[in-house]
């Protein structure tokens, strides 16, 4: 497909212009103004910002729990991502069976993923456990299947003790790869659980006070040490919450360690209070690490100003109220963890973050686009707007007003936590490799075109 978007305000993490862009056969082909092509589409972008496609590298679709699976598949999930101007995901797999080595669940990743994902994908590795063997196949599914980053938990039932982590870190780093880590105190953690639940206090309130910031932040700090002894690893934190954990990771960063951050929309935009909803709505927002105190909220989005949380993401996973989120009415160690956030992203960081003056909009660029795709060999691929790039390209309308409701979004979800935020700006276009897939709110893409990314690697 030949198409040529005119007119618009093209922005980047470091540029903001007006100009044209002609693509063809996916690919950016020419930027410039006054472009005169004959194309298949013209679209008229004047007014209009015209951004790289969204990159979310942190999604749960078709995650299985045990005793519930989310509710997005990677059809749902990735039609969701589109509409809301997401156009390349990477996505955190589950656990396999136990002892099963690392291509069991790449394999069934596969299966989950291909023929069915609408816009570009990846997976990152899983660890579950930990020997000579699973650090020998790290080297093949870096080499082989294109994925060079690979997740540990430091709780859960498959979590890494140290030693372990240490091994993971030390591997990934002579690999080119990385190591990303859900940091919490896993024993603390439990701790709390057994407590309240004993004490009869198994309201969703006490889902948050049992993980508490410092459980989240300790974690941080133990990586960030065991990265450093591992010969300045590169480490990715995940879903940051909290400015102590942030403490860490600027100081890491100010002697110039390889260390990364992310944080996520709910963590900028929702608070504790929400777990003392009525009628159990607090459910909706049981996730891991949990909301935090609104004093946090300032933090991150500094920390995103100044370029110490270099990504935000969503850790969708989504499990419905009605159903799935009722598990854990009488007790919220019963809940499955997770929300959605897939669809919300790009239009709750424009209009909360760059309208509101949180952020510049090449900041906003940044943090959801270019340096995701950066972080995990994807760029100048993704993430970017320049001549050879994909032509991963969404439209912004920077007056259209939307009030946010679970009925304009595309989740396969009964509830958004974000109902009833006013948003200014929205997009109206998303062009996932030079084809229109979302046109006004309105999917038009075709199911299982999206391709499965081979990622390269990135000796940090």
């Amino acid at each position: 497909m030949k198409l040529l978007i005119k007119n618009g305000t093209i922005v980047t993490a470091s540029d903001i212009y007006k100009g044209d862009i002609y693509s063809e056969n996916g690919i950016i082909k020419e930027i410039g103004t006054n472009i005169e092509y004959t194309a298949d589409e013209i679209i008229d972008a004047e007014g209009k910002y015209v951004v790289p496609g969204g990159v979310d590298v942190h999604t749960h679709l078709n995650l299985d729990v045990g005793f519930a699976r989310a509710n997005d598949d990677f059809y749902t999930g990735t039609v969701a991502a589109a509409c809301g101007g997401t156009t390349s995901i990477v996505d955190h797999m589950g656990f396999g069976p136990k002892g099963c080595n690392l291509k069991h669940q790449v394999s069934v990743y596969h299966e989950y993923a291909d023929k069915n994902a609408v816009i570009d994908y990846s997976f990152h590795g899983v660890i579950q456990h930990v020997d000579e063997g699973i650090l020998q196949e790290m080297n093949t599914i870096v080499e082989e299947e294109g994925i060079p980053s690979f997740k540990i938990y430091m709780t859960y039932d498959y979590r890494v003790n140290d030693v372990e982590a240490f091994k993971v870190l030390e591997t990934l780093k002579e690999l080119g790869g990385i190591t990303t880590v859900h940091p919490e105190n896993h024993e603390i953690v439990n701790y709390f659980r057994e407590k309240f639940v004993n004490e009869g206090k198994v309201a969703p309130i006490y889902h948050a006070l049992s993980r508490p910031e410092r459980c989240e932040s300790e974690a941080i700090n133990r990586m960030i040490d065991l990265a450093y002894m591992a010969g300045d690893a590169p480490l990715y934190i995940v879903h940051l919450t909290n400015k102590d954990g942030l403490k860490h990771i600027k100081r890491a960063q100010r002697r110039g360690q390889k260390v990364f951050a992310e944080t996520c929309i709910q963590y900028l935009l929702l608070d504790i209070d929400r777990y003392n909803e009525p009628n159990n709505e607090g459910l909706k927002y049981i996730m891991s690490p949990p909301l935090r105190d609104k004093k946090n909220q300032g933090a991150l989005w500094q920390g995103i100003r100044e370029g110490n949380i270099q990504v935000v993401a969503t850790d969708h996973c989504p499990f419905s109220f009605n159903k799935d989120k009722q598990m854990g009415r009488n007790d919220f160690t019963k809940c499955p963890n997770g929300a959605p956030g897939i669809e919300e992203r790009i239009p709750l960081m424009f209009s909360e973050g760059v309208v509101k003056g949180r952020i510049s909009i090449n900041k906003f660029v940044e943090v959801c686009s270019t340096n995701p795709a950066k972080i995990f060999g994807l760029y100048p691929k993704k993430g970017t707007i320049q001549v050879g790039s994909d032509a991963d390209i969404v439209i912004i309308d920077p007056d259209k007003e939307v009030k946010l409701s679970k009925d304009m979004l595309h989740e396969n979800m009964d509830y958004t936590a974000y109902e009833g935020f006013k948003l200014k700006g929205y997009p109206i276009y998303t062009i996932a490799r030079g084809e229109i897939v979302v046109k006004d709110n309105k999917f038009i893409g075709k199911k299982g075109y999206g391709n499965f990314m081979k990622r390269v690697k990135n000796y940090y």
